[in-house]
């Protein structure tokens, strides 16, 4: 028995209608569960570019102020040489056109930023690799050179950067378990709505199946209609989700106490990979859903 279009939606359609408040605590459980998830992905991808510029050979930066002088600079540079400081294993000078650079690659996805900064409003920085290993002595050397003429800051590395890793972990476990289970949840809605809806016409399917409808023809419609949910489930989680990385973006251009968060940034592609993936994951939920509840039925 073939299977048209029109069936398919009329059948879909008038089930939808049937069993509408538990069609809506289904998309409603799926939008909540994909929020978190695409949520989970975002942050972290976020934290991973913040973070990837303090990886490899910088453990510390000195942060020059924007005014300081030629003789400032010199005196720190001076003071970072490791032929001249045997605690200091390799330094990297950034100027203002090479911070810019750095600046322009890491707020690419953010125009209004870009138009509103200068190179000139960039600090001159000194990325620094310690030759020591002791916690206690990296520190020393920091506060040292915070006291610098000139000197702005002194950002170390390991305490922000574990501190940030740990809290993102954290965050993220719980976020992606809270989501799988509420993705759990979201599919056993759908099958219970799928269930109800073939419960409430289980004579009708013995009389299709006694006059030749295959189980095909009779699951098509249910299936589509657990898409329909997953779909529209998936919907304003996935407009949650851009709205995120907005405002991780808009975020990261700010000043912040903690200077390794002015850095904090997901691009647009990784935020509409993450949406992609969150239609895809609502609609397989609501396909297995439905298919798990209609086989059950079909067995007449």
């Amino acid at each position: 028995m073939a299977i048209k279009l029109d069936y398919v939606a009329r059948e879909t359609a008038h089930s939808l209608r049937r069993n509408f408040t538990l069609s809506i605590a289904s998309m409603v459980t799926v939008a909540v569960s994909l929020a978190l998830v695409g949520s989970a992905f975002v942050v972290r991808a976020a934290v991973q570019h913040s973070t990837a510029r303090w990886t490899g050979d910088v453990q510390f930066i000195v942060f020059m102020k924007p005014d300081a002088s030629e003789a400032q600079i010199g005196a720190v540079r001076n003071a970072l040489d490791p032929a001249k400081n045997n605690q200091v294993a390799k330094v990297v000078f950034f100027d203002k056109a090479r911070a810019y650079k750095e600046f322009r690659e890491v707020f690419r996805d953010d125009p209004v930023l870009l138009s509103t900064s200068r190179q000139s409003d960039m600090p001159t920085s000194f990325r620094v690799k310690p030759a020591i290993k002791n916690a206690e002595l990296i520190n020393q050397m920091g506060q040292q050179l915070k006291q610098a003429p000139g000197v702005y800051t002194v950002e170390f590395a390991y305490d922000t950067v574990k501190q940030i890793e740990r809290v993102s972990k954290l965050v993220s476990t719980v976020i992606l378990a809270t989501a799988l289970f509420l993705l759990a949840a979201a599919g056993l809605l759908i099958l219970n709505s799928i269930r109800m809806a073939m419960f409430a016409r289980r004579r009708e399917i013995e009389v299709m199946k006694l006059v030749g409808a295959t189980n095909w023809f009779i699951r098509v419609p249910f299936m589509f209609e657990g898409l329909i949910q997953g779909l529209v489930g998936a919907l304003p989680a996935s407009v949650a989700v851009w709205f995120l990385g907005t405002r991780i973006n808009h975020s990261g251009g700010t000043r912040s106490s903690v200077a390794i968060l002015q850095g904090l940034y997901v691009s647009s592609g990784e935020v509409w990979a993450v949406i992609f993936a969150m239609i895809v994951i609502g609609c397989l939920v609501g396909v297995i859903g439905s298919a798990v509840a209609v086989t059950r039925f079909l067995d007449v």
